[in-house]
Parts: structure tokens; sequence; C-alpha cells
């Protein structure tokens, strides 16, 4: 069962440089995600809900995926962040970045370790 969670203030600072933007394509390793941002920058989300905000060029190198770019998961139709919600429950976390045409939910489960993106 999900309920809505607080986000915390850098939470909150996070989400409030991603409205407006669009999430291009993402990848899935070593429990975060990395949603590329059609700003230049790298939106990644940890399992526990925790985030942070990179330049492109600075996430790649400290990750080392420039030269393997066939992992990223493209987006076939991406529109402008409008908003994001977080829920929570016992085993894990749940991420709805609500755009301007569809919505992107990132469902994380503490049990398997694994992050979803729909």
């Amino acid at each position: 069962m999900w309920t809505a969670a607080d986000t915390n203030t850098h939470q909150d600072h996070v989400i409030a440089h991603v409205i407006g933007a669009s999430v291009l394509s993402y990848f899935v390793w070593d429990e975060t995600a990395y949603l590329l941002l059609d700003i230049g920058f790298i939106w990644n989300v940890y399992l526990d809900g925790e985030m942070g905000l990179l330049p492109e060029a600075l996430a790649l190198a400290e990750l080392d995926v420039h030269e393997d770019l066939g992992r990223w998961e493209p987006l076939p139709s991406p529109s402008p962040i409008q908003s994001v919600d977080l829920f929570q429950s016992e085993d894990g976390r749940r991420l709805i970045l609500n755009c301007e045409d569809t919505s992107i939910t990132l469902e994380t489960s503490f049990t398997t370790r694994e992050i979803h993106i729909s």
C-alpha cells in the first residue's frame, strides 16, 4: 500500500530544478536510476528516494559510461515535467513524474534492490 511521503529540503531543491525539463532517456545501474534531461543534466534517484543532479559530462565521467551509451533506454515522447510526487511503502518508494503529455513512474523495492521505470 502506497502512502504520500513528504520530501526533504534537498529533494525539494532537486525537484525545483527539474520542473520544466524533459526526460530523454534513462538507465538503472547499481540500485540507482539515471535520468538524462534535456537541460544537460543527469538526475539520479536512489532506492530510498534520495536524489541528486549533476551536469551530464560530469555524471558520465563518474559513471564511465560515455563509451557505452547503449544501456540508455530512450523515452518515446519526452514532455516537460510539471510536478513530482513521492510515495512510500514498507518495501520501497514510488516517484511519479507528472509530465505535460504523460507520466513516468520509478518504483523501488528494498527487498529485491531493484528499480523499475514505466
